[in-house]
């Protein structure tokens, strides 16, 4: 299931084109809007627990370890 989200500030993301591609550097704008599946979990930071997401971009690339602090549900 695909979620549309937005983004609320600047995201430097690596995204995951493929096993064969290197990893492409892109910049997620504030308040751009994206159709993803979200595959989320929670990682251990020197300041405690952080909730992140794995994200499945329509288009076949994925970011991943995005924290949902940057992220908000349109939908």
């Amino acid at each position: 299931m695909y979620h549309t989200i937005t983004f609320a500030a600047d995201v430097q993301a690596d995204l995951e084109i493929s096993p064969k591609h290197h990893l492409e550097k892109t910049l997620l704008r504030k308040g751009s809007r994206w159709d993803v599946q979200i595959k989320p979990y929670v990682v251990e930071t020197d300041d405690g627990p952080v909730e992140v997401a794995d994200l499945f971009f329509a288009d076949g690339r994925v970011a991943r370890g995005v924290p949902f602090g940057v992220f908000a549900f349109v939908d």
